[in-house]
């Protein structure tokens, strides 16, 4: 199997595998965008209207360029040719505007593909009429750049989505199997017998192992072992938790230590982790306010349809012989498409433009909500804090080499997450360790053992049996010392906050932004993020999973926009109800829960300027917006006039589609370069 899959990847199918995919049988979204990276349908159909497109416009230079006087039989054959290679740009390529456009009629809405459909079949119909009829050579070079422009914008937009997965549940992150252990008799001795299996395969009453840096995929009880669970997957807590023999071990915990044994209490599907999953949160479709770009369209194409249908009576009365020219020209040099490809073409330059810079948004509607923000809450551990990074800072009497060589060989005993900073932070300038005698290990409480025949104790300050002052003191993130019953100080452990977050914070203050803070973990880092955030910022500790949704929901009752920032599995639901919810990537795990857009940890502090220049992207469609319409009502004056030549709109409507789409572009460069945003990145680091 594995040969089987390292061929597959080497060869460009990387295969993706889920829990969820074994469960249900069929595969998701999130299997269908790694393994069909490129959606060869949508790269077939711009190629074969970006070729037949290139053709009809050389074919009908001829046609422009002799002013009528091409010779006969050269002017009924370029149309024909032109023509037979219309056919399949019109039947094949145009398809999904057509049956987005049906879609649309069926809910009674005219979406944003109505008038791309409405001046194809404009375009296409009068066209073919001519060629057939003999009365011209039709604008078909127009109506098949109309196709190819829009295919070229739409997938551009598309690129970055197609490659990453914005849609992961908490099925995708537990292990696909797990070690099932049995007692069976094997040549007249019963033996221990260690099997692979589904995890969705296992039963409560079954044995299983898990191992070191293993998580947990039911809820089961603890058999054997010393059992260090790690919750933050879940709740978000740094700490892990010791857990005895006979208690619960939940879902989504992550063993940190040795192998442990555990009767599975729950299946999978009745577990913890699944009924968090349940909230109803996640069986709604995130709430979307219309894009602004969706009124103008409309508002746009119910204004052509009256002025087509206003200069048809107009001249009627007035010049039955000049209906035809100037509906025609009123339909083709006013097509909408320009008005379309300005969003579409920006759009896209700046999921470009992002995606260089680390930052990968699921579609552009999120650009626009993007620039609506106006509050953001983050998520503490993981988002503000580096997780494996830890400061550590002694106070107390001086601890000589042999002491901090007792302390090292002390802490290097036990499984516990500070036990384990701790003796990596002591071990850096220290190579040999003491033997422990007597060993023990109390519970929340603290570690002590016989090194060089001194009783030594690290812990809490109730822990430690002389009396002083500053041992009392316990905020959850002290390692008091005791040596042969003397106090001799403690290490104060404090999270290591991601570099420039400060300065970020400030930033965003500055620019009028509701700034609040949730986490799963105690209070201990109280004090440092006042400091950061200042005192009358909303910080807000110990809060569950459904207290993180419910804090967004509170804000967004109060008419907030709201864009939150986590990392774990209990930020998923805040993510999901949130206006913008993006996930960040520690480059260390492959977990993204549902969410809007994921960020590359290492780019956080670059916030701001993300959301900058999403307000730029708007600026940039408005203005574009304004130049198509004034490009619109000019043209628009000279065809309802009968005094524009169709042959003349079908060139300036091409034309003016090309200059938007230059525009657009270049503009959006402008404002990455400004926010120092322009400069390509490695983006290989993003997995999942």
């Amino acid at each position: 199997m594995r040969k089987v899959v390292e061929l597959l990847a080497f060869i460009g199918y990387e295969p993706a595998f889920s829990l969820k995919d074994s469960i249900t049988g069929e595969n998701t979204e999130t299997v269908k965008a790694k393994t069909n990276k490129f959606k060869r349908k949508e790269i077939t159909r711009i190629g074969v209207a970006g070729f037949c497109f290139a053709n009809i416009m050389m074919l009908s230079f001829p046609e422009y360029l002799s002013s009528g006087t091409l010779e006969a039989s050269l002017k009924k054959f370029f149309p024909l040719v032109n023509f037979m290679l219309s056919l399949p740009v019109l039947f094949y390529c145009a398809g999904t505007f057509f049956i987005s456009a049906w879609k649309g009629l069926k809910q009674k809405l005219i979406n944003i593909d109505a008038p791309i459909a409405l001046a194809i079949v404009v375009t296409f119909g009068r066209s073919y009429y001519e060629i057939l009829s003999g009365h011209g050579a039709g604008y078909l070079d127009s109506g098949t750049g109309i196709i190819f422009f829009m295919l070229v914008g739409r997938w551009f937009q598309n690129k970055t989505y197609d490659s990453l997965s914005f849609d992961r549940d908490y099925l995708s992150f537990l292990p696909l199997s797990i070690t099932i252990v049995k007692d069976e008799i094997q040549n007249g001795f019963l033996q221990r017998i260690e099997k692979t299996a589904p995890v969705n395969t296992v039963k409560k009453g079954d044995h299983i192992l898990v191992r070191n840096g293993e998580i947990i995929p039911v809820d089961a009880k603890l058999i054997e072992g010393k059992a260090d669970i790690d919750y933050s997957f879940v709740n978000g807590e740094n700490e892990p938790v010791q857990i005895v023999n006979g208690s619960i071990i939940y879902a989504g915990g992550k063993q940190v230590g040795s192998t442990i044994l555990l009767a599975v209490e729950k299946e999978v599907s009745q577990s913890y982790i699944t009924e968090l999953w349940n909230n109803d949160i996640f069986t709604k479709k995130k709430h979307r306010s219309e894009s602004y770009i969706h009124p103008w369209s409309r508002y746009f194409t119910f204004t052509l349809f009256a002025i087509a249908f206003g200069g048809t009576i107009f001249w009627a009365i007035l010049n039955p012989l000049n209906i035809i020219p100037a509906l025609v020209s009123v339909l083709i040099v006013a097509c909408p498409c320009s008005l379309l490809l300005s969003a579409t073409f920006t759009y896209g330059n700046l999921l470009r433009i992002f995606g260089r810079n680390k930052f990968y948004l699921k579609n552009a509607h999120i650009i626009e909500m993007l620039a609506g923000v106006d509050t953001i809450v983050f998520d503490k551990t993981g988002t503000l804090t580096q997780p494996t990074m830890s400061l550590v800072e002694y106070s107390g009497n001086p601890l000589s080499e042999i002491e901090k060589n007792m302390l090292t060989s002390l802490s290097n005993q036990t499984s516990h997450s500070l036990g384990k900073v701790l003796s990596s932070k002591l071990n850096g300038s220290l190579s040999k360790l003491i033997p422990v005698q007597n060993f023990k290990e109390y519970s929340g409480l603290g570690v002590e053992g016989l090194v060089n025949d001194k009783i030594v104790r690290l812990g809490t300050g109730g822990f430690i049996h002389s009396k002083n002052d500053e041992a009392i003191k316990n905020d959850g993130t002290r390692i008091n010392v005791e040596i042969g019953s003397v106090y001799k100080g403690y290490f104060k452990i404090s999270n290591h906050y991601r570099e420039g977050i400060k300065l970020l914070v400030e930033k965003l203050n500055n620019e009028g932004y509701d700034l609040h803070v949730l986490s799963g973990d105690h209070n201990g880092e109280k004090e440092n993020l006042v400091s950061i955030f200042g005192k009358e910022a909303a910080i807000k500790f110990r809060q569950l999973p459904e207290d993180k949704l419910d804090y967004i929901k509170t804000l967004q009752e109060d008419h907030k926009k709201v864009l939150m920032l986590g990392d774990g599995l209990n930020d998923a639901g805040a993510l999901m109800q949130a206006d913008v919810g993006i996930a960040i990537n520690n480059n260390d795990s492959q977990f993204t829960p549902a969410c809007d857009g994921i960020l590359i940890a290492d780019r956080i502090h670059d916030l701001s300027k993300y959301l900058r220049y999403a307000k730029s992207g708007k600026r940039i469609v408005t203005f574009s917006f304004i130049l198509s319409i004034i490009y619109n009502l000019v043209g628009i004056s000279f065809a309802v006039s009968a005094s524009l030549s169709p042959i003349v709109a079908a060139i300036l409507m091409p034309a003016s589609s090309i200059s938007i789409v230059l525009f657009v572009t270049v503009e959006g460069n402008i404002s990455a370069l400004r926010l120092k945003l322009s400069q390509p990145l490695n983006n290989k680091s993003l997995q999942g």
